[in-house]
């Protein structure tokens, strides 16, 4: 009976102890449980209420950093700036910056230039980092991309010295010649000569102000707000008129033809504006005694159909080289031609704005010692009020040479102006 009641006690202690390790291992359990994890740390419930919403709708690229230097939020630009990698900020100044501003509390700011990431150009991505505490734990980086930015100044400053240097060169010439005609004042043959030149430089200087003013007005106006049936009859005659003068000076012939029943939709103003500079360009690079064309037709488009409206000389033709850049702002293929003729350099950059604001396009075909055909190609009246500005589809076509482009083919019904 003895050895019975000790195995019994034996078992009811062993049962005993093994109910008070199980009771202890529950306990145990429910506070790993509820203890927070490494990986819990970097969930948004550690951001302060509010402040994940505030990010959510921030232009900038924004990433919270913790007091490890883990990546707690990012947003989705910061991702594709590369700012993080991994979990972990990928830019090192930014870094040292959360680490110092963590430190000391106080708000830092810088601009850096950073690899573009994917290429394998040495362009630079142009960012403003921004930091700040978040809290008594967190750093919150706000990156601004400045590329676009600076981009838009250096055209701007380009822009400003480009005008500065094309007004000084007829400023200072008129100021040396106005020099030598007082010096001259007792020999009238050299001041005539000296005063024609000053008249010359006087109206390469007017020109170029009122381009400037052109320019300034076709990318300021919205050409929807007069816009208006415009026939292109009215505007051919109006382009050659004003050219008219230097044609007969060097016996240049100039022809229009199929502008019959055309119009345009658009501003009056600036579309005369943009193919009186064609045929202005046409006929001040053409050599004596020879012929200028205007035409027009209209041909189906996807969207609608187009006027085009071709401008062909036979002048000396532009290099493929310089093809790609003669809308370009103050670009000359030829520069001492080009100031012989008083040209500014905008005219072309005037037609490629118009063509664009009124959804449409100017390209060009040319060909060395042959000559150049630019076309026009913008919406006709009636369709035009409902295509978008974006542009139209370009016209598939067998042949990418603009129709007319042979300066010695004939015009359809041509009317010969002396």
């Amino acid at each position: 009976m003895d050895v019975n009641a000790a195995v019994a006690a034996a078992a009811a202690i062993a049962g005993l102890c093994t109910g008070v390790i199980a009771v202890l291992a529950f306990r145990w359990s429910e506070r790993e449980q509820k203890r927070p994890t490494r990986t819990s740390l970097h969930t948004d419930a550690v951001l302060p209420p509010g402040v994940d919403t505030v990010l959510s709708v921030l232009r900038s690229s924004a990433v919270v950093l913790d007091e490890s230097d883990s990546v707690v939020k990012a947003s989705s630009a910061a991702y594709a700036l590369g700012l993080v990698r991994g979990g972990k900020l990928a830019v090192e100044p930014m870094l040292h910056m959360a680490r110092d501003t963590r430190r000391d509390g106080e708000i830092r700011q810088v601009e850096l230039d950073l690899p573009r990431r994917g290429t394998g150009r040495g362009e630079a991505l142009a960012v403003s980092a921004r930091v700040a505490p978040l809290g008594s734990r967190l750093v919150l980086l706000l990156v601004e991309d400045l590329t676009e930015a600076r981009r838009i100044e250096a055209v701007r400053r380009d822009f400003v010295a480009n005008v500065s240097h094309e007004l000084k060169t007829p400023v200072g010439a008129l100021s040396l010649l106005s020099e030598a005609v007082m010096d001259a004042s007792d020999d009238p043959e050299a001041v005539m000569r000296f005063a024609g030149r000053m008249q010359i430089e006087a109206t390469r200087l007017t020109n170029l102000v009122q381009e400037l003013i052109d320019l300034s007005r076709v990318q300021n106006d919205d050409p929807l707000e007069d816009s208006e049936p415009v026939r292109v009859a009215e505007l051919v005659a109006e382009a050659i008129d004003r050219s008219r003068h230097t044609a007969s000076t060097k016996q240049i012939t100039m022809a229009s033809g199929g502008t019959a029943d055309l119009s345009i939709w658009g501003s009056r103003g600036q579309l005369a504006a943009a193919l009186g500079n064609l045929v202005e360009n046409a006929v001040n690079y053409s050599p004596a005694r020879t012929r200028v064309g205007i035409s027009a037709r209209r041909v189906s488009a996807p969207g609608g159909d187009l006027i085009e409206i071709a401008v062909t000389d036979q002048g000396i033709g532009i290099s493929e080289k310089d093809r790609e850049r003669i809308f370009e702002r103050f670009y000359r293929v030829d520069p001492a031609r080009s100031r012989a003729t008083g040209g500014t350099g905008l005219g072309l950059a005037i037609v490629k704005h118009v063509a664009a604001s009124h959804g449409g396009e100017v390209t060009v075909w040319s060909s060395e010692g042959q000559g150049s055909t630019f076309t026009l190609r913008l919406p006709e009246a009636g369709a035009a009020r409902d295509r978008s500005t974006t542009g139209p589809d370009r016209v598939d076509e067998d042949d990418d040479r603009p129709y007319d482009t042979d300066p010695n083919s004939e015009i359809p019904a041509p009317e010969v102006l002396p």
